[in-house]
């Protein structure tokens, strides 16, 4: 016995040289349409078994299990469920623009469904499918031996129509993939005939003939550079988006009816996530989203309530379901035996010289046909011309051998010539059949000069090319499904549509606490029950809604926005979320001031002072948030120095009575002047001098004002003093300013804060200390001072702390309540 050779390999060697040898398997074998037919091998075996077996589009249909036994039986060894899926998808017009099989039965449906057993459906070529057949009789295409070497199939067919393009292509395979989108017949026919007569076209002028796919779906692309792109390069992206229509219903309300979706997007998938986005309330404004597909056509209706913007909810379903999907370009396909990623001019000149020589074997086929009867008939004629003879030699023959030997001797016939001659019929002996062997001799004649001349002559090739295609086009041809949009439109979508609006109450703490509370739960309980610790206290308590948006301040210049709809919804009672579970902050970081705005493309600007004395207006417009508002704090202001904060911030819009800026320094300097005298600056600018400070003094605010109206200060050893405002004139900013004090030689007042208020206001102050602990100041207790006093005692220092805030009183601030807002 012969003993085995074993062989010494490294796993890597043995990994490196199966999975290569795998790799090209599937490549070239399975998952990779051929460039000239672009068909996959399975593909290719079930059109060629199904048409030798005479299951073409003129019989009757066939059970489609009969069909996938003979391919698997005799081409393709692999399993029937690959097979039939491959058949099914062959079938199914919304996956293919030119289907090639043709099925009744249950091949599936656009919702995902599954077809039938094969055992129940039936199947045949479909007409054009033939195209893809034709001529495969004649030499066309090589053709190999089968997995068992017991028949023969082709390595490619013959493809008269251009596959690859018209019904594309989708497949994964070992490092390669592909994903080439269906085109149009009659667009890519146009396109031949033209790079026929054109082989130096460029791709510019290629798209005049193909703009871009054309999906058995129908629907809009967008973005004509991406399909310009994926043409040039084999890759690109394109945006494939629903077609769409609103309708008016009866009682004003709209519906959108969508009566073709992108390519490939499962419609029952599609209707639950719209549905699914009703439910959870993504989007307001839908009632109902219903399938109402029918014989008639695709058709899905969301149907919206009464005084639902239609458009931008259709816009929010563009942008957040199957309704638009980015479709990937990536042509990639076999060419000469190698995957090659290819553009579309690569594709159209690869299968032109593909059907050029298909065209020249077909035709060199034919030639060689002609040629031989051509033989015969004039051998024929040759016989009929020496009858006599002829009869009397095969009489004197022995045997049909022998007859065949004697006319090759006696009368130089040729060996076929004699076998014409002796399997005669009696009958073809007339004058008749003379005739007619004398006009079939003078036919072939002409269809071999014919032959030779397409043969010998490119330009009656490309002849014979362009007629077949014309021929193709006028039978197979017709109109464009999908709308081609040069721009993709982008989606702006209104916040009205995704958030129910819904009048809330909005907390802001000095601590850096911010929540969202229903009006429900806000009345249930007392303003002061706001869930906040002991030394918290509210920046903000205001009435808005979910559309409105909200801006804090930091006294490091930092602006935080949150559109309130994003604010965590809390009971009144609870404490609601800290701002630095999003936003991290400073150590030494406040936030000193929260403004609610309607909307962000207000006209007015905001106005800022910082402690070193400077002021800056900047237009509201500029800070708009971007798109990292949840975890990044914006710059408000530039401050000049690290020392430096901010103090104050007033959103302001010109209005008929004039407003001026009232600065006050630590010291008791004021300094009045006219907004019009500070510049408008970009963002990043720490604005101008507001008032001139001295060595070691602060401002300790900035107010706008109206004439006419009162200063209310509190100092720092707890004095309270109301002042007309008009007693401080209005003059130039950056000046020393006057004193609104009375010097003290020991122990001098500071002012820690002050605020300007209407003439006719009789409600309250409230002081806040630094323990902090809150004291209520009626106005009515009190009578206007002089400038230069220094006011009346409010607070004892030693026990309740020093004086850090002053504002107006809170008390109820619901709309119904109290129309105006009563939080400074």
């Amino acid at each position: 016995m012969k003993s085995a050779k074993i062989e010494t390999m490294s796993l890597e060697q043995i990994m490196g040289d199966r999975f290569g040898r795998y790799s090209k398997s599937i490549i070239q074998e399975r998952a990779l349409p051929d460039i000239r037919d672009g068909l996959k091998p399975v593909q290719r075996r079930i059109l060629f078994a199904m048409n030798k077996d005479g299951n073409t589009y003129n019989k009757g249909f066939r059970k489609s299990a009969k069909s996938v036994g003979n391919v698997m039986g005799n081409f393709h060894p692999h399993g029937d469920s690959s097979i039939y899926e491959a058949l099914v998808r062959l079938s199914q017009d919304w996956k293919l623009r030119e289907p090639l099989v043709e099925m009744h039965g249950n091949n599936g449906s656009m919702d995902g469904d599954p077809a039938a057993a094969m055992r129940y459906t039936e199947a045949r070529l479909s007409k054009i499918a033939g195209l893809m057949l034709q001529d495969i009789d004649k030499d066309t295409v090589e053709m190999t031996l089968n997995f068992d070497d017991t028949e023969k199939e082709p390595t490619v067919l013959p493809a008269r129509i251009p596959n690859l393009l018209v019904n594309g292509a989708t497949g994964i395979s070992a490092g390669y993939a592909t994903e080439i989108p269906t085109h149009n017949l009659a667009e890519v026919l146009d396109a031949l005939i033209y790079l026929i007569d054109h082989p130096t076209a460029d791709l510019d002028k290629l798209m005049e003939f193909i703009p871009g796919p054309d999906f058995p779906t129908g629907g809009i692309i967008q973005g004509i550079d991406g399909i310009k792109k994926a043409y040039q390069t084999g890759r690109g992206r394109i945006v494939v988006r629903a077609k769409t229509e609103i309708e008016t219903l009866r009682g004003g309300r709209q519906q959108i009816n969508v009566t073709e979706i992108p390519y490939e997007v499962n419609k029952a998938q599609l209707v639950k996530r719209i549905n699914d986005l009703r439910l959870a309330k993504k989007v307001e404004g839908i009632a109902e989203a219903r399938d109402e597909t029918d014989r008639s056509g695709l058709r899905i209706a969301i149907e919206l309530k009464r005084g639902v913007d239609a458009s931008g909810v259709l816009n929010y379903l563009l942008k957040n379901t199957d309704l638009q999907i980015n479709y990937n370009f990536n042509m990639v396909a076999i060419d000469d035996q190698r995957p090659m990623r290819v553009g579309l001019k690569h594709i159209l000149t690869s299968y032109l010289a593909f059907q050029k020589q298909v065209v020249r074997r077909r035709t060199q086929f034919n030639l060689n046909k002609a040629q031989h009867r051509l033989h015969i008939v004039e051998g024929l004629i040759k016989a009929l011309s020496i009858l006599d003879q002829v009869i009397k030699t095969i009489r004197a023959s022995k045997n049909r051998q022998d007859a065949k030997r004697n006319l090759v001797n006696q009368y130089s016939f040729t060996p076929e010539q004699a076998e014409a001659i002796v399997t005669l019929q009696l009958y073809r002996l007339t004058n008749t059949d003379v005739t007619e062997l004398e006009d079939e001799q003078a036919k072939l004649n002409q269809e071999i000069k014919e032959y030779q001349l397409i043969l010998d002559d490119e330009h009656e090739l490309a002849k014979v090319l362009k007629r077949e295609m014309r021929a193709i086009k006028k039978e197979f041809g017709n109109p464009r499904r999908t709308k081609i949009e040069d721009q993709v439109e982008k989606l702006e979508i209104d916040t009205t549509v995704t958030v129910a609006n819904e009048d809330v109450v909005v907390l802001v703490s000095h601590a850096g606490y911010i929540k969202r509370s229903s009006l429900r739960s806000f009345k249930a309980s007392a303003i002061d029950e706001n869930g906040l610790r002991e030394d918290d206290y509210p920046l903000l308590i205001q009435q808005t809604n979910t559309l409105a948006h909200l801006f804090m301040f930091t006294n490091l210049g930092h602006i935080i926005y949150r559109p309130v709809h994003e604010i965590a919804d809390a009971r009144w009672k609870d404490t609601g979320e800290h701002i630095s579970q999003t936003i991290g902050l400073a150590d030494d970081e406040e936030i000193i001031k929260a403004m609610l705005f309607d909307k962000l493309d207000l006209p007015g600007t905001l106005i800022m002072g910082t402690s070193d004395g400077q002021v800056k207006q900047s237009a509201f417009a500029d800070y708009q948030p971007g798109s990292r508002y949840k975890s990044h704090a914006s710059v408000a202001i530039k401050l000049k120095d690290k020392a430096a904060r901010l103090v104050s911030v007033d959103y302001y819009e010109p209005e008929e009575k004039s407003r001026s800026l009232l600065a006050i320094s630590r010291e008791g300097y004021a300094v009045r002047f006219d907004v019009a005298d500070v510049p408008v600056t970009g963002v990043r600018t720490a604005g101008v001098r507001a008032i001139n400070l001295k060595a070691g003094d602060v401002m300790a605010n900035l107010a706008l004002v109206t004439a006419g109206q009162r200063v209310a200060t509190i100092t720092q050893r707890g004095a309270f003093k109301l002042m007309p405002l008009d007693e401080i004139e209005v003059g130039a900013r950056a000046r020393r300013g006057e004193l609104v004090l009375r010097r003290l030689k020991n122990h001098p007042h500071l002012i820690a804060d002050f605020l300007a208020y209407d003439s006719d206001f009789a409600g309250a102050f409230e002081v806040i200390t630094d323990r902090p602990q809150f004291q209520d100041i009626a106005v009515s207790d009190h009578h206007l001072g002089s400038v230069k006093s220094n006011g009346s005692f409010v607070i004892d220092t030693d026990t309740q702390g020093t004086p850090v805030a002053l504002r107006i009183k809170q008390t109820a601030i619901l709309k119904e309540d109290q129309p105006e807002q009563a939080v400074d």
